[in-house]
């Protein structure tokens, strides 16, 4: 399966000058946890994502470090933080230099991509415009359907199986009731059973076990091979 097979086309957008509020409303509202950026010719810029929210000054969790460690930390770091935290607009707090799939990736290629990059969804882009997202519910979604269509074909090839071994089966057995092995011309296992002293109960087990190494006869009847019941092979 590709990306195309279990891509959410419909998704939800927003663009770099949308306020940061508006776009927290979106995430709540529609119960996803990232919104692709476009800018104004919808071309894919960037992602906003639970993960740039988290740390925002309106609920106090922007970052904190020790004067001794932000004295060593590099000035841009220390400004995408401000911004992530701060910032106004969506392009202030987004994550740009996305990572991004083509239609025709495989499944494969996309879980190694959530494992590697520890990440959660993926846009899917042609010719550089987002075109729908892979998250990692959409490959469980996929997984679901087709266990269940593995779980209805192999109950058919069981079926099917089972058709099919009971006729070959019982036309063994018939052959077996139609000879005449057993009445004016017993066949060699019975008359080796017969020739070291045994009567028609140890000839018909003979029989019975020369029948067993027919590969397939009674396999799906045991029966069939059971000296217990009427019409079995016995004199």
């Amino acid at each position: 399966m590709r990306a195309i097979d279990v891509m959410v086309r419909d998704v939800v957008t927003v663009r770099p000058d949308t306020d940061v509020a508006e776009a927290i409303k979106l995430l709540a509202e529609h119960d996803v946890s990232a919104l692709p950026v476009l800018d104004k010719d919808g071309n894919l810029v960037g992602v906003l994502s639970e993960a740039d929210l988290i740390h925002r000054a309106e609920i106090g969790t922007e970052k904190h470090r020790p004067w001794r460690l932000e004295a060593v930390t590099g000035a841009s770091t220390l400004a995408d933080e401000f911004a992530k935290s701060h910032g106004k607009k969506v392009g202030e707090a987004m994550t740009d230099g996305v990572i991004s799939v083509a239609e025709e990736t495989p499944l494969s290629e996309i879980a190694a991509l959530f494992e590697r990059k520890r990440i959660k969804r993926v846009p899917v882009v042609k010719d550089g415009r987002l075109v729908g997202i892979v998250s990692r519910s959409n490959l469980i979604q996929a997984l679901a359907s087709v266990v269940g269509r593995i779980d209805e074909h192999d109950e058919t090839d069981r079926q099917i199986r089972l058709e099919l071994h009971v006729p070959a089966a019982r036309t063994i057995v018939d052959r077996f009731r139609e000879s005449e092995h057993h009445s004016q011309r017993p066949c060699c296992a019975c008359l080796g059973a017969r020739r070291v002293g045994g009567g028609a109960q140890s000839a018909a087990r003979a029989c019975r076990g020369r029948a067993r190494s027919i590969q397939g006869f009674g396999r799906n009847d045991p029966g069939l091979l059971s000296g217990d019941r009427s019409g079995s092979l016995s004199d």
